[in-house]
């Protein structure tokens, strides 16, 4: 269900009400832990994290005229979303994830390649999702982007 909201307080008033307050939960949870540099804005109908043009001019590959991504998270029909894309481009990243879910949260991780889906909003490991956050700098993102997409 992507979004025209065009600011992350717009986008979380247009969510159903009561996943309003996860979602402002989660976005000061990111606000607080997100590494110096990266911006918060809305890309591609989701409040994004991202690297601003200022500091990487050449944007995402797919689509230069955008900053280069890095998280962003969703609320979607049947449960909220987390992107994170290091936990995708780093295997070392992804291991610990998986590893540490269980220590949070006793459902199953619902996981795709770089999206987290959590069907229950009570089962939101946000002190998990505080040390992922932590665990990338920019510099370390933008690093293992450019060595992903020279193969």
């Amino acid at each position: 269900m992507t979004s025209k909201a065009t600011t992350p307080e717009e986008y979380i008033q247009e969510a159903p009400e009561e996943r309003q307050e996860a979602l402002k939960k989660l976005r000061k949870t990111i606000q607080q832990n997100l590494p110096k540099g990266f911006e918060e804005g809305m890309q591609y109908g989701m409040i994004g994290y991202y690297v601003p043009h200022s500091v990487y001019p050449a944007g995402y590959h797919c689509k230069p005229e955008e900053p280069l991504p890095f998280m962003s998270f969703a609320s979607q029909k049947n449960s909220v979303n987390l992107y994170h894309s290091g936990i995708y481009a780093n295997k070392k990243l992804h291991d610990w994830f998986v590893n540490e879910y269980p220590k949070h949260v006793k459902t199953k991780l619902d996981m795709g390649k770089s999206c987290v889906r959590f069907k229950k909003v009570e089962h939101i490991p946000y002190d998990l999702i505080a040390e992922l956050v932590q665990k990338m700098s920019m510099e370390e993102w933008i690093s293992i982007y450019e060595e992903n997409i020279k193969r």
